[in-house]
């Protein structure tokens, strides 16, 4: 994109804002046609920037920007509104799915599919919805976006999943049918359920969420989650 160039009318998310100068700051948006990206809002920490009640975390906003280089510079930003605010439980929720993208998503790769699982996530957290089907339901659309090839109705041998089978998910294989195994297993029925994002089974939920930690912990590799850290210590207090 040439210096010049202005793209408007952008669907996006802010992710994170960290300061820049004494009156500027540097976004980090996920955007639904250009991915996540880094924007320079010039001007954003002065008291009557008129971006202070604008760029808000989990709020469908409007962008336009130009430049040419890494960072792009925000020319326009509107909030579309209709989502409630995060609060409590669900707004550290939110800050999860947040880093997962930060950590996991690179830049400037769109990913529309993902983008629209997100917002469907935040809405229904910002509404009341059970939260936990809605983590294991992003979880599963981001591990797919990026690559990871997730297949919960067939074994690594392609035989299909049978619901009264235990299985156990190896990294390198895929699923398993174990009959005498210790060690983390699941039911055929969760995998199943998974397959068809429904997690109305209370054995679903509690097995999917084992399974999904773990394949979203081997993604992170060496990249720790602060969200996940700062919900575990508000459990212990």
């Amino acid at each position: 994109m040439s210096a010049k160039q202005r793209i408007d009318g952008v669907a996006a998310f802010l992710l994170h804002s960290h300061p820049y100068s004494e009156t500027s700051l540097v976004l980090d948006v996920f955007s639904r046609e250009h991915g996540r990206l880094p924007i320079l809002a010039r001007g954003a920490r002065r008291p009557r920037s008129a971006l202070r009640g604008t760029l808000i975390g989990f709020q469908l906003l409007e962008l336009g920007w130009f430049g040419g280089g890494e960072v792009k510079t925000l020319a326009k930003a509107e909030w579309c509104g209709g989502i409630p605010l995060l609060k409590g439980r669900c707004l550290l929720l939110g800050y999860y799915l947040n880093e997962l993208l930060l950590k996991l998503l690179p830049r400037e790769d769109a990913h529309p599919t993902l983008f629209d699982s997100y917002a469907e996530a935040i809405g229904a957290l910002a509404n009341g919805a059970d939260d936990a089907p809605e983590l294991r339901r992003f979880e599963k659309a981001l591990l797919k976006e990026i690559g990871y090839g997730l297949s919960f109705g067939h074994d690594a041998d392609g035989a299909p999943v049978e619901a009264q089978q235990r299985y156990g998910y190896f990294i390198e294989r895929g699923l398993i049918a174990i009959d005498d195994a210790e060690g983390f297993t699941l039911s055929g029925k969760t995998l199943l359920d998974i397959d068809a994002d429904d997690y109305s089974d209370p054995r679903t939920l509690s097995e999917s969420k084992i399974l999904m930690r773990q394949l979203v912990s081997h993604q992170l590799g060496d990249k720790p989650l602060q969200s996940r850290r700062v919900f575990i210590d508000l459990h212990e207090l």
